[in-house]
């Protein structure tokens, strides 16, 4: 054949190799960026193995009526801060932003669909400066008032899941006291007995849960040995995080 009838067809072929080429890096543009591309150098957990640490208080059938289970980031250094720290749980086919409260805090979605896709908690944040951990806190009241009782209560019921969930040094503890934590705008947010204009405790720079190198809120530490039996806790301002104590 001719080289002028074999120019035809292989413009032809070139032209079609050439479709085909543009159309695959189409399809690579549209497709997903896989996982392992976006968690590379991020801070990620399996959600999987969060699960199965999580769901113990689900599945705990003690009383826990006056406390909650959150998953929580913490900063690995003192000082670091929680601004624009943002949380998602990211699959194959799935995708949950969760929002941190204040005290880096999040609520833990169960779901199978995210368990049986292999999910990853991902921070935008590079990897070695923030940890994901449990927290189990005492549940805030919408009204602000906090019976003594009840609080009491709430921080033995804290205890005893901390216990039963097998975390180190819990055996040998006792219940002493509660940490309120508030926003730092809130400057004048201390609790106050019932009856009382004066705050119970001072309010004080520091994380709101003891022992974190958590962020820095407004914190009010409150021994049990300084408060009556009886009585209630007015709270003029909504905590952020009520924190059990132990010694």
């Amino acid at each position: 054949m001719s080289i002028s009838r074999l120019l035809p067809l292989l413009l032809l072929f070139a032209g079609i190799g050439a479709g085909e080429a543009a159309a695959q890096s189409q399809e690579a543009t549209r497709r997903p960026v896989a996982l392992e591309e976006t968690t590379a150098d991020a801070e990620w957990r399996s959600y999987r193995d969060a699960y199965r640490e999580m769901i113990r208080f689900e599945k705990y059938g003690r009383p826990k009526q006056l406390i909650q289970s959150h998953l929580q980031i913490v900063p690995l250094e003192r000082g670091v801060p929680l601004d624009g720290v943002r949380l998602a749980l990211t699959g194959g086919a799935t995708h949950l932003e969760m929002p941190l409260d204040a005290a880096g805090r999040a609520v833990f979605p169960l779901s199978k669909p995210a368990y049986d896709d292999n999910a990853r908690l991902v921070l935008n944040r590079k990897a070695g400066q923030f940890a994901f951990q449990r927290r189990i806190s005492i549940a805030p009241r919408a009204d602000g008032v906090y019976d003594l009782v009840e609080l009491r209560a709430a921080c033995e019921q804290a205890l005893d899941f901390l216990r039963y969930s097998g975390q180190p040094g819990m055996q040998d503890k006792h219940c002493v006291g509660v940490r309120f934590s508030y926003p730092r705008q809130n400057a004048e947010a201390a609790p106050r007995l019932r009856g009382s204009e004066r705050p119970v405790a001072a309010l004080e720079d520091g994380a709101p849960f003891p022992g974190d190198a958590g962020p820095t809120l407004r914190v009010a530490t409150l021994s049990f040995a300084d408060l009556p039996e009886k009585g209630q806790l007015v709270s003029p301002a909504a905590p952020v995080g009520i924190a059990p104590l132990f010694r």
